[in-house]
């Protein structure tokens, strides 16, 4: 795709050596006006509205009792709890009932399950040739977490590794590359990245018949304890993580690799439907306010609107949209071609040549393994899938656990509320007060969760907020509590614990809180 916002010129001069000086990097530059236009057809907002919304979302100072509608995280689109393991695979609870036969529809082609090809069953062929999964449920079991392999005979079927290499200087610029230069905000050394040359982006663990798998996921552990307040104590287990029996031959020299767990699939919609303009005004990379907090925006390329766009989903905020993740799923980790993504052998490079040779699924009716039709029902599925309700939201020690984590910092990082765009013909997602916990900004978190693998504009040290709904549902629906982007952390204060960077105040402030403080804390994570 050629660079677009006359950025040709710029690029050349990169290439040829020519570099920005010390000052200019150090700028923080404006953001560009593009990152403020939507993915989704919206009413802009008054200034009547905007003035309540900005009340409406201010940090609260009472935790004596529960704020306005905060028991309903997903405003009206907020679906009652349960006390089983489909927790999380309710629907939106304002979908008319021709909606809720779309989600249906499009649960069917979430939990469908791929078959290689040629294959009888047309409609289903294309799996891989290479792969990490099967279907989308298999990776994303019951719309929930996943979680690292738990000794030499579990597979990591909701787990992968991505790998980068160091761009050489010689290649041309990225789309978002280009952009990022054009606006005198260039990556830092060895951030420009590509794919292996041989094991491409993603690494796949699993083969159709005839084609070893790509590796096989590998770590080790060791402890490290730690001492806390009140003369308790906590023990950290810290990965390494390996590529065994590697398939295609050795990775590139300076090959990067990122552990990565399947997030879970919660309120996607409403994140979506977050304004952009709320999410840059709380950016902060010069940490101008001195709050010790420098959160960045993600800028990524959106291949559907074809432009730079604010990213939003995934570890490091790699997607702008539901719809381009979920191509970009269905290509990385099942190899099926989609609308956006054609490639009908998924992440196969030019060196795995029987992987590009073997059959596929396209050419029939459906144009690509996946159709458009399939892939916006699978998107409609996942932007539908409901927050559940607090339980206890009124209970003494959450609302207490409430106070710890305001006075902890963490809502510097982890915003509470947002008040979603008014979407014409978007019932579920419009004009909805919700409570995810994020600022979807990206943040350094400490060399101790560092992947040191750059991605876009995020660092090896930097990830992107998480949401925290529905978190202290984990255990419920998914069998596990192990939690980060690695799923290292096995208990919720071991994730709170992992916090540095600037996240460090905070993390110190937990480590010093009364041992009834720090499980009141606790509590209210568990009740979000």
């Amino acid at each position: 795709m050629t660079p677009s916002f006359g950025i040709r010129s710029l690029s050349a001069l990169l290439l040829a050596g020519v570099a920005l000086s010390p000052a200019a990097r150090a700028e923080s530059p404006p953001l560009p006006e593009v990152l403020f236009e939507p993915v989704l057809q919206v009413l802009p907002r008054t200034a009547e509205e905007a003035a309540r919304i900005a009340s409406v979302t201010a940090l609260t100072e009472d935790f004596t009792k529960p704020e306005r509608f905060e028991q309903n995280p997903g405003g009206a689109a907020t679906t009652r709890a349960r006390s089983d393991a489909d927790a999380f695979s309710q629907s939106s609870e304002n979908l008319s009932f021709e909606e809720e036969m779309d989600f249906k529809l499009g649960n069917g082609l979430f939990r469908k399950l791929w078959v290689s090809s040629p294959s009888s069953t047309r409609a289903s062929d294309g799996l891989g040739p290479l792969y990490n999964a099967r279907s989308c449920q298999r990776c994303h079991l019951k719309d929930g977490r996943g979680h690292p392999p738990e000794g030499p005979e579990d597979d990591a079927v909701s787990m992968f590794l991505r790998v980068s290499v160091p761009a050489h200087e010689s290649q041309p610029m990225s789309e978002i590359e280009a952009f990022l230069l054009s606006l005198g905000d260039p990556m830092g050394e060895g951030a420009r990245t590509r794919p292996d040359p041989t094991y491409g982006g993603q690494m796949q663990d699993f083969g159709i018949a005839g084609l070893p798998a790509e590796y096989r996921l590998g770590v080790s552990w060791s402890e490290e304890r730690i001492e806390l307040a009140g003369g308790e104590t906590a023990s950290l287990r810290r990965p390494a993580w390996r590529a065994d029996d590697l398939g295609y031959g050795p990775l590139a020299p300076g090959a990067m690799l990122s552990p990565r767990v399947a997030p879970q699939m919660l309120g996607l919609g409403l994140l979506e439907a977050i304004p952009a303009e709320d999410i840059l005004s709380r950016v902060d990379p010069q940490d101008a306010d001195g709050d010790g907090i420098s959160g960045r925006a993600q800028m990524v390329w959106s291949f559907e609107h074809e432009r730079p766009a604010l990213g939003r989903f995934g570890w490091k905020a790699g997607a702008p949209s539901v719809l381009e993740q979920s191509a970009a799923a269905f290509s990385g980790d099942i190899g099926i071609s989609t609308p956006l993504f054609t490639q009908p052998w998924g992440d196969c490079t030019e060196a795995e040549a029987e992987c590009r040779a073997a059959p596929h699924g396209d050419g029939d009716v459906r144009e690509t393994e996946i159709d458009a039709a399939g892939l916006k029902l699978v998107t409609f599925y996942s932007r539908n899938l409901a927050v559940p309700e607090r339980r206890n939201v009124g209970d003494p020690q959450v609302l207490r656990g409430k106070e710890m984590f305001h006075a902890a910092g963490c809502t510097s990082c982890h915003t509470p509320k947002h008040v979603t765009h008014r979407l014409p013909g978007e019932v579920a997602q419009s004009f909805q007060l919700i409570w995810p916990y994020t600022d979807l900004l990206l943040h350094d978190m400490g060399e101790g969760l560092a992947d040191n693998r750059p991605e876009g504009r995020a660092s090896g040290r930097e990830w992107k907020t998480p949401p925290l709904w529905g978190i202290g549902l984990t255990p419920q629906v998914n069998g596990h509590s192990q939690y980060l982007h690695d799923g290292r952390a096995r208990s919720l204060l071991e994730a709170v614990l992992w916090h540095g960077g600037e996240a460090e105040a905070s993390r110190q402030q937990v480590i010093d809180m009364a041992p009834a403080d720090r499980a009141a804390l606790i509590a209210f994570l568990e009740d979000l």
